[in-house]
């Protein structure tokens, strides 16, 4: 005689809740996690009518709409920025320079001439307004 025995039914497991679970690590870690290298650049902003008298002369960089560079008044090619820079630095490590875009001239060129300015070894940089 064969004695039938009840059959157990499996019980399946949801995987719906394990999914969403995923998810939503997937999006924290997405929106916690940064791809991008941060990197600050230091400024010194002088008051407007601030009189400075340094012991040593800036540099002044000035930055036109037109995407020209002047140093000190002098017409420099912007691809020059650097050789005529390293002189200076070479004699003073503490070299101050200040940096004075005209009304207009696009954020992304002020921060190329910065990061030029940090490249070489520039760290007294001071962002100057435009007089005019």
């Amino acid at each position: 005689m064969h004695i039938q025995t009840p059959m157990r039914r499996k019980r399946l497991v949801s995987l719906t809740p394990l999914i969403d679970v995923v998810f939503i690590l997937l999006l924290f870690f997405m929106l916690a996690s940064s791809f991008i290298e941060w990197r600050a650049i230091g400024l010194n902003v002088p008051a407007k009518q601030s009189t400075t008298s340094h012991d040593q002369e800036s540099l002044v960089i000035r930055v036109t709409i037109a995407g020209k560079f002047y140093l000190n008044g002098k017409a420099i090619k912007p691809e020059e920025l650097e050789q005529h820079i390293q002189p200076a630095l070479a004699r003073n490590a503490e070299q101050p320079f200040g940096v004075q875009p005209e009304a207009g001239v696009p954020l992304q060129q002020i921060v190329t001439v910065l990061d030029r300015l940090s490249a070489v070894g520039g760290r007294n940089i001071s962002l100057l307004h435009d007089k005019k």
